[in-house]
Order: C-alpha cells, then structure tokens, then sequence
C-alpha cells in the first residue's frame, strides 16, 4: 500500500522547475500528483510520476539531486470534514504526519492526499480499520 515519491532538490532558480517537468515529459513520464517548498535558496520538488524508478533514474543521469521516499495515498471523501475525519483516525491510530499534499480529478470523485507518515504500515492498518480506501502505488501511478 505504500507509494513512491520523488523529492527534487532544486536551486531557487528561474527554469528549474521547467527543466524537470520537461526532462519527465520527454521520457513519458506523467506527474500524477506534486508540491513544491521552497526557501531562499533552494526548493524540494516532490511529485508522485507514472513511472518513479524511471524518473529517479532519468533525474539522476541529468545532474538533478533526486531522493526517494515512501508515502501513503489515501482516498478522502470530498466533503466538508472528510479530511478531519481521516486525520482523526490516524491520530486514534497514534500516527505522526510529517507532511500531506492533495488533489482532486473531478468535483464528483474523493480527493487523494498523499501523505508522508513515520509509520506507513500502521496508518495503513488504522485507516482500513475505519473504511478508509488507501491505494497501492500501481493504482496511483495509473490514474
């Protein structure tokens, strides 16, 4: 149930980010899901791609600084509190969020948030205890 994401270590510099998007789009790599922090002097790009192992790779031979971490992808109802709701739940479960980016495809479909926890397994485990979808990375990485 765990996905893979890809965090970018980028300078804060114009283009940057258009080198990368374009680098995935020439391969054939398509960004599913991405957030972007940044500071003075650089930013961390992280995106969930069609095909991470080959988007790390890609990334790499092209001088990028590229790292790879497991997240959760986890199918929230797109309703007002439905995000309280699955926050609640993994609090319950005593799982620690280090940080969450979502999106959504169509008004009519449930939100997907990403989320980076220290205990994948275990929000994993909590969240399907209460009714919660959590989506494997093959589910993801096709949408």
């Amino acid at each position: 149930m765990k996905v893979k994401q890809i965090s970018v270590f980028l300078e804060n510099k114009s283009g940057r980010l258009a080198d990368v998007t374009r680098s995935l789009g020439i391969n054939g790599i398509n960004i599913r899901a991405l957030s972007i922090a940044d500071t003075t002097d650089f930013g961390i790009l992280r995106l969930i791609v069609s095909k991470p192992n080959e988007a790390n790779r890609i990334l790499r031979d092209e001088g990028f600084m590229v790292s790879e971490t497991e997240v959760i992808a986890v199918d929230v109802p797109d309703r007002p509190g439905g995000l309280a709701d699955v926050l609640e739940y993994l609090g319950q479960g005593g799982i620690n969020i280090e940080y969450l980016y979502a999106f959504v495809g169509h008004a009519s479909q449930d939100a997907l948030v990403i989320f980076r926890v220290e205990d994948c397994d275990g929000a994993v485990k909590a969240l399907q205890a209460k009714g919660i979808r959590v989506l494997d990375g093959e589910a993801v990485y096709s949408l």
